[in-house]
Formats: structure tokens, sequence, C-alpha cells
């Protein structure tokens, strides 16, 4: 962890012990485990600002059932022991209301039992490899169904690519987003002539990237935890002098931004870019740089739909009238939320149809749009959660 990595842990360490004292009774807690250490620190920043402009925004207007909202943040270590912890603490120590949260896979699939057991519902806002399916969990990111084939068709139709090399972190995620992309891949003719993995926390992606020289591949695909990986591959991967198309699964705006010169020139395909021109996404982008100023991170892929969760949660439990977790529960089928990317419902089996975008990062870091495709449905993902 970076230095100020570090004092940014420790000053939400010291605001959640102030928030977790709060009276429980006149408060509505949301708990927000994400990774402010470990693979996704490089995009904890951002959630958590976008978590907490939501909590301002709904607490201005009154909050929800008289109450207002309280967070209540924790260092997942974004992993699946760290968040065995976090939520462990969130739900049978803090008696959170909810769990609203961008986390890796590895440690949604450790939580998911704890939830359970705690009956707390859990809006889960990462992008993820889909068909994650609890009755107490709903999911408002993209699953690869949405995301995988505007890279794939346009790699394929404009760059004429049909040989792809796939690399990927060696986890759930990673694999689960390259078996979705080689099955797009061959169904459309074209071949993968490589396929190659490190662990979450690898590093040296030297071995891999000679395979990749090797293999005679006319495009990349990676998928690698969000954060961290991702840097030190695209950095690795531009020093190697290697020249291919390079659509990435796993980047959002923010990290890429971060990586300077090293990300340009990289495809991605998203739900949110800051570029979507519509009158809430600019009024979004304005309260965000209102609120935070020169610190403000970027908003992205992974923070936006943490911002929408917390409208969500709270529009559902306006619904139920109350905070019960059923009730609650049955209203996260049907409520809408009108947001940055457009208006979101999680009503297909507890995921979202969303509307999706094909951009290329530049060279001072924007994000140009080349595709959007609207309302994108994200396919059978849990159908006994009909």
């Amino acid at each position: 962890m970076t230095p100020s990595m570090r004092m940014f842990a420790a000053a939400l360490a010291a605001s959640t012990c102030l928030l977790g004292s709060a009276h429980a009774a006149e408060t509505i807690k949301i708990g927000v485990p994400v990774g402010l250490s470990g693979a996704n620190s490089t995009v904890a920043p951002s959630v958590v600002q976008a978590s907490e402009l939501a909590v301002d925004e709904i607490n201005a207007k009154g909050g929800v059932l008289g109450k207002k909202l309280e967070l209540v943040v924790v260092d997942d270590a974004s992993g699946a022991a760290g968040a065995q912890k976090a939520f462990d603490a969130l739900v049978f120590q803090n008696e959170v209301n909810a769990v609203v949260a961008m986390e890796t896979s590895a440690a949604r699939n450790a939580a998911l039992p704890i939830v359970q057991r705690g009956k707390v519902p859990y809006i889960y806002t990462s992008f993820y490899e889909g068909a994650s399916c609890n009755p107490y969990l709903f999911a408002n990111g993209w699953v690869p169904q949405q995301q995988v084939p505007p890279i794939v068709n346009f790699f394929m139709d404009e760059k004429k690519a049909k040989k792809f090399f796939l690399i990927g972190s060696d986890y759930a995620f990673g694999r689960g987003m390259l078996a979705f992309a080689r099955k797009a891949i061959e169904e459309k003719g074209g071949t993968v002539v490589g396929e190659e993995y490190l662990p979450i926390d690898g590093t040296d992606w030297t071995p891999v990237l000679s395979k990749l020289k090797a293999s005679g591949a006319e495009a990349l695909v990676t998928s690698t935890s969000g954060g961290a990986p991702n840097v030190t591959l695209t950095k690795q991967l531009r020093s190697s002098g290697i020249d291919l198309p390079y659509g990435n699964l796993a980047v959002d705006e923010g990290t890429a931004r971060s990586m300077g010169a090293d990300a340009a020139g990289i495809y991605l395909s998203a739900s949110y870019v800051t570029g979507i021109d519509s009158p809430a996404n600019k009024a979004y982008l304005e309260a965000m740089k209102a609120k935070f100023g020169d610190n403000l991170v970027t908003p992205n892929d992974l923070s936006t739909p943490q911002y929408e969760g917390i409208l969500a949660y709270a529009a559902a439990v306006e619904k139920a009238g109350t905070t019960d977790a059923r009730p609650v529960l049955e209203a996260l089928k049907t409520v809408s939320v009108d947001g940055p990317r457009g208006t979101i419902t999680m009503s297909k089996q507890h995921h979202a149809p969303l509307t999706m975008y094909l951009a290329q990062v530049q060279a001072d870091g924007s994000v140009k749009v080349i595709q959007s495709f609207a309302d994108v449905d994200p396919g059978d993902q849990c159908p006994k959660l009909n």
C-alpha cells in the first residue's frame, strides 16, 4: 500500500469507529466493505467518494423513512480472508441494515454465506464474471454477456483480427471472463492461440508476454483483477514493444487515467464513462466536483454503480416502508434509479439491463466512445431468482 493509501485507510478507520458509535435506532446503516488494501486499492477511493455523495444527497432530502443514512466503511483487503472478517464485523458487530459494495469476486464469494446467515441485503456493484446467485444478492454492474461482445466483434469486424491471445488473473473473475471471451471468439470464427494467467497478486508478466510475442496473435484481450494488476501488466506490455489491438475487460476509466501514457490505445467496454452526455451524468459530475474538489478521484465504472446502488437501496426501503430484509429484497426487484448511467432496474434475475459503451483511451487519458448499445440484456444469470 502506498503512503497515500495508508493515510486514506487510517482516516477511514477513524471515521468508521465514530460512525459505529452512532445511535443505531436513529439511523439506517449501510456497510461498505472495499479493498482499501490489496489489488483494489487503486479504485477504492473512488468507490468511497461515490458512497459518501449518495448518502449526503439522500440525507439532505430528509433521509429514508425519517432516518439518516450512515456509512460504515471497512477494508476487505481485496480478497476472501479479508472479506470474511469485514462482513463478520459489519453484519454481526455493527449490525448494518444492508451492504452495498464493489469487491473482487473472491471477496464476494466469501461474503455470501455471511450475509445469508445474517439475513442482510447485499447490493454488489462491481462488474463481474456472472452467475453469482443468492436470495440476498443483487448486482447492478455488467456481466460478460453485456461487456465482451462489443470488444470481440469490433476487433474481428473492424481490425480483421482472427487470432487472439488471452491474459488474466488466476481467480474467478479472470478465468470466467476469458472463458466467455474464448466462446465469443470461437463462435465468430476466430481462434485463441494462447491463454495465460498469473496469481491475483502477481506482478511479473515477462514470461507471459514472451509467449504472446511468439504466438502470432493479432489481438490481445486481458481480464485481470481491477486496479493494480491492470497497471503492472499494461506497463510491462508497453515496455515490451508489443503493438496489437488491446482490449481490457477489467480496466475502469479511473485506473486508465492513473496509468498515464501507458493506457493510450486500450479498448474498453463499460456501462459508465464520464463522457455520457446526459443531464443526470452532468449533474453527478458537478456534484462530485463540488464535494471533493481537487481531491476528486475520477468517477468510473466501478464507483458509479456504487453511487446508484445506495440510491437503489434507499428507494427499496422507502417502497417497503421498513428496513426489514424480506420486504426490502422484494422491493429491490422493482425499484428503478435514474442515475448517471440512465435508468437502472435490477429486475432480470437480480441483475440489470444496461447501456454499454465501446471506448478507447486517448493520449491525454480521456476516453472516447466509439459505439453504444442500449439496454443490453444480462442474459440468464439466476433463473431460479425470477
